[in-house]
Order: structure tokens, then C-alpha cells, then sequence
């Protein structure tokens, strides 16, 4: 390699090209890290949920491991991060850095290799030079010694002619010999300088090149290390990723959701009874039996001006049989037993008291803020006010409530802690003058003395509605269940006059339940007859009924039921006054004649 100078320059720089080449190669891919991590990140943000209340946190163990696995996924983007940090510090920051001192390297031993040959050169000029002018002056010795030899032999020459030209030679020769030695000077120089120059001094350049190429083919090698170590140490914190996600796939219960669809929905209303059946029959019956038309029975008549029939029923009674007459408005002193003037009892209804009671429950939809319109009358309702959770099913407001509680209960343990604090800063205060003013602390410790009972107030009352709540629901499971078993007790016959008989041959046609008062059967004939009851109900919750059509109630009041539900979360109402109007179907317990037909 002594004569390839060129070539180890070209190959040189081929080598720091590479080297570059990989640094670009190594930026390219920090570059699609940092990339990838980004998207990562966008992916994440764009899925979580947004900062919400507590109440519309996600409770559901899938939506939970979904959270969880974004939040893992978020972690695995910063490891990404941490892949492209440690590649652009320890390989590409690395190498850009050897590049350029490889370069400043390269050139320093490239002007060496340059200066000796040019070192060489110049000798090799030299010694050219002292050649020529030897060879110059051997041939003017040798003009000189022939002009001297042809005067020698010339007669006709003088002595002065060839004394002259014999100087001549003399000198010629003389400086030949200069020359000469002059030229063998130059040559054993350049010869010397030549073999230093090839044996000494090139190959220590050419060494040092070859040192630098192979230091630069360690550094390729230690920055593929590094390449791989940088992803090779986040594969531990990666795995714990891809276990977590694992986990939160494993966490996930499909029951546990179910519970919380149940609990999160769960009204604590109970379902409508079971439809009662009508007896369409029933005349059919009472035309076997009379026989005839002219023959009524002699029957006392039960009339009340609460639940008559209508008009045109009324008026039949002069031509034909009297319809059958409406059962009594429910009252507490009525459910069961009526005294006559003998003194003798009888049941008021044809099935027993409590199945009448508790079956048919009409319940309605729950929020009553959410009706906008009332298809009668278009009447629109006022929510009532929320504090106590009153527009909620029992269930879902006994949650809201305790929910409630906790936080107050929190709250007050809070100012308690911040109070006692007080106290002991206050002692230390009186203590130790120097330290503060003691009486400083008496409006905050006066403040906190008032959040702590307005805090207790809250408490109890919240204590006390939740106390309603759960007693009305317990007394609606204990309703329900008496329901239940007297629903299955009173499965049996009934006649077409709705009385039960255990016999299906034998029909009972009892004597009407009620003495008939002279006036209410003047008002069966008036010609503005009120809708028949054909229920009951007890108001759950008060309502103001403030707009048109509503009738207003107070808690626990019973009022007549006269036209069901028809959908909209709205059944029409009487009073025992007689006054009439709307009220929601959810404020109110329900309970349906079974011989009704309806309004």
C-alpha cells in the first residue's frame, strides 16, 4: 500500500460516509419513535373520559379495564419516548460527535501523507536539477577539449590561440567536476529522503489511517449495541404493560356489571297487580235467574255520590233491572266490615279485604321533571324541588341520600380535625405569647363551630328522609309479600255479582252492602253526573298542583281514582269534596276495583 495514497483517501472517506449514513438511518428511526409515542399519547387522550363528577364515573369492571388498559398504553407510549431518548443520546448524539472527530482526524494525517510526498518531491527536483547541469557542463568540457586538440594540431595556430583554448578546457572541466560532485550530493540525498519517505514516514501515516478505520468500525459496532440496548431496557417496563392490560382483561365481570345495571336502575316500585277479570255474563245470569222483567228484586240499594253510575244507566232503572251497583270509595273504617241498624256485620266486598287492597297497584314513571306536556289539557308540571331526591324512585333516592350523608359525615370529620387544631394552636398561643395572639383564632374557630352544627343539621335532616325512604320501602316489600300470599288464597270462583263461592253451581246474590241514603238516588238523575271511581290511591309525596288541571295533595291523603293512566305518568283525580284534576302517577299508591270497568 506504499503507492496507494489515492486510494486509502477514497476509502477513508467512504468509511466516514457510512458513518454518516448510519447517523441518519438512527435519526430517521428516533424520529418514527417519537412519532409512534405521539400518536400513542393522541390515541389515549382521545379515548379517555374527560374530568366528570363522581356520580358519572365509570363504575362497570369492563369500561374500568378499558381506563386501565389506556392508562397502561399511555405508559407503553412513554417507554416509547424513552427508547427514542436513549438512541438520539448514547447512537446518534455519539455518533455525530465521532463523525466530526473523524473528519478533523482524517485530515490532519491526510496533510501529513501529503507534505512528505511533496517533501520528496522537491528532493527529486533537486536531483534532477544538479543531474541536468552535470550532464550541461560534460558536454561543454567536451567542446572544450575538442577546440583544444584541433588548435593543438593546427600549425597555423598560435601559441596564444592554443594557451586559450587550453584555459578553456581547464575550466569546462573544473566545473564538470563541480557538478558532479553536486549531482552525487543530490542523488544520495534523494535516495535517502526516498527511503524514509517509503519505508518511515508513509507507513506511519498509512498506520494511523488504518487505526482510524478500524477505531471507526469499534464505534459502528458499540453504536449497534447501544442501537439494540435501548430497546432491549424497556422491554422489562413494556411486559409490565402488557401484563397490566392483561390483568385489567382479567378483571372484568360480567356479573358484577349485571349487579350494577340492577342496583344503578333499581326504582324500588313495586310491579302492577294482576288484571282483574270481567264477568261480561253477568246479565245473561241475572236474566236466567229473574225470569222476568216485571219481577225485580227486592233488594236495598247501595248508592254513594262518589261512585255512581252514569246517567243513562240511571235511567233504565224505570223500565228495566237496575244495573249492578259500583263498589264503595276505599276508605280505612270501609276496607272491612259495615254494622246494619240490627246490629248484624256483613263483608263490604265480594273478595276478601286484603287481597282487595293490596292487588292491582298502579305504578307509574318514576321522574316526573321529565314529562314536558299533558295530552289533556297540555298542562305542564313543575318539578318539585330536589334537595331531598323527592323526583327519584324510593330505591335510587335512599342511594342519592346515603351518598349524601357520607359526604356530609366527610365534611364534618374535617371541620372537627380543623377545630381541634384550633384548640391545640390556641393552647400553645396562651403558652407561649411570643408565638401569636391567641384571641386571632376565635373567628376562625367560631366559623368552624358553625360549619360543624350547620353540617349536623344537614345530617339529621338527610337522616330523616332516608328514615322515610327506607320505612316506605320496607312497607311496600312487607305489602308485596302479603300480596303474594293472598292473591294465592283467593284463587277461587267468583260469581257474576263478583262474590266468592266455592261451589260453581251455586251463585250468592247477597243484599247490597249499603243502606241507600233518600238523596243519592235523586242524584243519580241530575243531569251533570261525576265519572264513576274506579279505585283508590294514597299520595306517596306531597304535590303543590300550582298549574291549571292539577289537584293538589298532601302526603299520606286518600283520594278517588276516575280515569287510569293512559301513558303520559298522569291519572285523574277526586277528592271527597268532588273537586277533580291531575296528579303524577308516581306520587300516588294505586289500587283498582276489581268489578270496575273503567271510566
Amino acid at each position: 500500500l506504499k503507492d496507494q495514497f489515492d486510494n486509502l483517501d477514497k476509502h477513508t472517506q467512504w468509511g466516514i460516509d457510512f458513518l454518516e449514513k448510519y447517523a441518519k438511518f438512527v435519526k430517521e428511526r428516533i424520529e418514527i419513535e417519537q412519532n409512534y409515542a405521539k400518536q400513542l399519547r393522541n390515541l389515549v387522550k382521545k379515548y379517555c373520559p374527560k374530568r366528570s363528577p363522581k356520580d358519572e364515573e365509570p363504575r362497570f369492571t369492563s369500561c374500568i379495564a378499558f381506563f386501565n388498559i389506556l392508562n397502561e398504553l399511555n405508559d407503553y407510549a412513554g417507554q416509547r419516548e424513552v427508547v427514542a431518548e436513549e438512541m438520539g443520546h448514547r447512537v446518534y448524539g455519539e455518533l455525530m460527535r465521532y463523525s466530526h472527530d473523524l473528519k478533523t482526524e482524517r485530515k490532519m494525517h491526510l496533510q501529513e501523507g501529503r507534505k512528505a510526498q511533496q517533501y520528496l518531491d522537491m528532493c527529486w527536483k533537486q536531483m534532477d536539477n544538479s543531474k541536468k547541469k552535470f550532464e550541461r557542463e560534460c558536454r561543454e568540457a567536451e567542446k572544450a577539449q575538442q577546440s583544444y586538440e584541433r588548435l593543438d594540431n593546427d600549425t597555423n595556430a598560435t601559441k596564444a590561440d592554443v594557451e586559450k583554448a587550453k584555459q578553456q578546457l581547464n575550466l569546462r572541466t573544473h566545473m564538470a567536476d563541480e557538478n558532479k560532485n553536486e549531482y552525487a550530493a543530490q542523488l544520495q540525498n534523494f535516495n535517502g529522503e526516498q527511503h524514509k519517505h517509503y519505508y518511515i514516514v508513509i507507513p506511519q501515516i498509512y498506520k494511523q489511517l488504518q487505526e482510524m478505520d478500524e477505531r471507526r468500525t469499534i464505534k459502528l459496532s458499540e453504536c449497534y449495541k447501544g442501537f439494540a440496548d435501548s430497546e432491549r431496557k424497556v422491554i422489562p417496563i413494556i411486559s409490565k404493560c402488557l401484563e397490566g392490560m392483561i390483568l385489567a382483561a382479567k378483571s372484568v365481570d360480567e356479573h358484577r356489571d349485571s349487579q350494577l345495571v340492577i342496583d344503578c336502575f333499581k326504582s324500588g316500585f313495586e310491579p302492577p297487580g294482576d288484571f282483574p277479570f270481567e264477568d261480561y255474563s253477568q246479565n245473561i245470569y241475572r236474566t236466567i235467574s229473574d225470569g222476568t222483567i216485571s219481577t225485580p228484586k227486592q233488594e236495598g240499594m247501595r248508592i254513594d255520590t262518589k261512585t255512581t253510575v252514569g246517567k243513562a244507566k240511571g235511567k233504565l232503572w224505570l223500565f228495566g233491572k237496575k244495573p249492578k251497583p259500583q263498589s264503595p270509595p276505599l276508605t280505612p273504617t270501609s276496607l272491612y266490615t259495615s254494622s246494619t241498624p240490627n246490629g248484624s256485620q256483613y263483608p263490604i266486598f265480594s273478595i276478601e279485604p286484603v287481597h282487595y287492597c293490596m292487588s292491582d297497584i298502579k305504578t307509574g314513571k318514576p321522574r316526573i321533571p321529565s314529562f314536558r306536556s299533558l295530552k289533556r289539557g297540555d298542562l305542564c308540571l313543575q318539578g318539585p324541588a330536589l334537595e331531598d331526591f323527592s323526583h327519584l324512585p324510593p330505591e335510587q333516592r335512599r342511594k342519592k341520600l346515603q351518598q349524601r350523608i357520607d359526604e356530609l359525615n366527610r365534611e364534618l370529620q374535617k371541620e372537627t380535625d380543623q377545630k381541634d387544631a384550633l384548640i391545640k394552636m390556641k393552647d400553645v398561643y396562651e403558652k407561649n405569647p411570643q408565638m401569636g395572639d391567641p384571641s386571632s383564632l376565635q373567628p376562625k374557630l367560631t366559623e368552624t363551630m358553625s360549619n360543624m352544627d350547620r353540617l349536623r343539621m344537614e345530617i339529621h335532616k338527610n337522616e330523616a328522609w332516608l328514615s322515610e325512604v327506607e320505612g316506605k320501602v320496607a312497607a311496600r316489600s312487607d305489602r308485596r309479600h302479603s300480596s303474594d300470599i293472598n292473591h294465592l288464597v283467593t284463587q277461587g270462583r267468583e260469581s257474576p255479582e263478583g262474590s266468592y263461592t266455592d261451589d260453581a253451581n251455586q251463585e250468592v246474590r247477597g243484599p247490597p252492602q249499603q243502606h241507600a241514603h233518600p238523596n243519592e238516588f235523586d242524584d243519580e238523575f241530575e243531569d251533570d253526573d261525576p265519572l264513576p271511581a274506579i279505585g283508590h290511591c294514597k299520595a306517596i309525596y306531597p304535590f303543590d298542583g300550582h298549574n291549571e288541571g292539577t289537584l293538589a295533595m298532601k302526603e299520606g291523603e286518600i283520594l278517588y281514582i276516575i280515569e287510569e293512566d293512559k301513558g303520559d305518568g298522569w291519572t285523574r283525580a277526586r277528592r271527597h269534596n268532588g273537586e277533580e284534576g291531575y296528579v303524577p302517577t308516581s306520587y300516588i299508591d294505586v289500587t283498582l276495583e276489581k268489578n270496575s270497568k273503567g271510566a
